[in-house]
């Protein structure tokens, strides 16, 4: 996949704007306790004697799946740390999660207030990179890009535009000649963190979608048919002129898919490239630092949303995917297992990221969140929700 020149990673290549955002935000995660020297590469592979294997499971969101297994294998190859993931939706995660029948979950939909009361223990919430929705559509005979605006595109996922040729299409399209043909909706018939993320774009941009449909893993999608998993999504879309559907940005781009460029906050129409994902997390964190709000139990909250963040650039589809961890479920050594792991992943591997589409944290930002879990791990109580 062909990457901006300007999403490039790390940090010094990110705009100034979002390094001081999120430098600032995040300032207020290492205020809490000392962290004891962490436990990471170097350290992993001294631990591990001859002939004996950690063995850590996993399982959560589909999402992060390529990233997360990309980086599970070259960790593997340099310890002796083994991560199984099973990649069966943020839903699973957090239910595998609360049953304590995995070491650790992954969701693109943060725990509510009301679940992290019932998990009856704490859980912590570790943003690992930021990813996005695209919509895709089946339209061969356009020769540029489809515009669409929110009002729109929650109209046709309601029912209530069905023709490509509708006026209010059209004038988001002045160049371009749509068919005057039936539009024929796709959605997810699974459960999953893409959906979550969609609707709560949805519902924030539509008074109609959140007074029916609203926000949700599963949604009872009014009209359309459902495809099972991105790949399902896609194969939809492909074998009916005249689609739509919508799926994770890194499987579209690795697929070659056209996407719709997305009317933001702003006025303009903003394709899913890396520069204007990471520029909606900029725009939300100087907009009103929620990064640096509390939970209820006075810590700082790293559950956020970056849909129709605002600001000139911004995607308004993007949104953070986390890892979630219970240090009291799992012990204190597999929680510093997984700590070292995401220190490496985070600190030292973050291209990693960048090759399969995703867009990284900026390393500054990523080193305290790291720092923030092993001060957390070292304190022996959990500081991020």
């Amino acid at each position: 996949m062909t990457r901006s020149p300007r999403a490039a990673s790390g940090s010094q290549n990110h705009p100034p704007q979002l390094r001081r955002a999120l430098s600032f935000a995040l300032l207020l995660l290492s205020a809490c306790s000392p962290a004891a020297p962490p436990l990471d590469v170097a350290s992993d592979r001294a631990a591990a004697a001859p002939g004996v294997r950690v063995d850590l499971t996993g399982a959560g969101a589909t999402f992060p799946y390529p990233l997360y297994a990309r980086w599970f294998n070259e960790y593997a190859a340099l310890t002796n740390v083994r991560i199984n993931y099973q990649s069966i939706g943020s839903g699973g995660g957090i239910r595998q999660l609360v049953a304590r029948t995995i070491d650790f979950g992954a969701t693109d939909v943060p725990m509510t207030d009301e679940e992290l009361a019932s998990a009856g223990m704490p859980v912590l919430h570790i943003p690992t990179v930021i990813g996005a929705v695209a919509i895709t559509y089946n339209l061969p005979r356009l020769a540029r890009p489809l515009n669409l605006s929110p009002d729109v595109i929650a109209d046709i996922f309601l029912g209530t535009v069905t023709r490509w040729s509708d006026p209010r299409i059209a004038l988001a399209n002045p160049k371009l000649t749509l068919p005057d043909t039936d539009i024929l909706v796709v959605h997810r018939a699974d459960g999953s963190g893409t959906s979550y993320i969609f609707s709560d774009f949805l519902t924030t941009v539509s008074p109609a979608w959140a007074a029916g449909p609203g926000r949700g893993k599963d949604v009872r999608w009014p009209v359309g048919i459902g495809g099972k998993g991105n790949e399902g999504v896609a194969g939809q879309v492909k074998q009916m002129p005249g689609a739509i559907g919508y799926l994770e940005v890194v499987y579209a781009r690795q697929n070659r898919l056209p996407v719709v460029h997305v009317r933001n906050a702003a006025g303009r129409f903003i394709s899913p490239m890396p520069f204007e994902i990471a520029s909606a997390a900029t725009a939300v964190l100087e907009a009103d630092r929620k990064l640096g709000a509390s939970d209820g139990n006075g810590t700082p909250d790293l559950r956020v949303s970056l849909v129709n963040a605002p600001g000139a650039q911004s995607y308004p589809i993007a949104s953070f995917t986390w890892m979630l961890i219970a240090p009291s479920a799992i012990g204190g050594e597999k929680s510093r297992r997984l700590a070292a792991f995401i220190r490496w992943a985070l600190l030292d591997n973050p291209d990693v990221a960048s090759t399969l589409g995703y867009v990284p944290l900026p390393s500054e930002a990523a080193s305290r969140i790291v720092d923030r879990l092993d001060a957390a791990l070292a304190g022996g109580r959990p500081g991020l929700p």
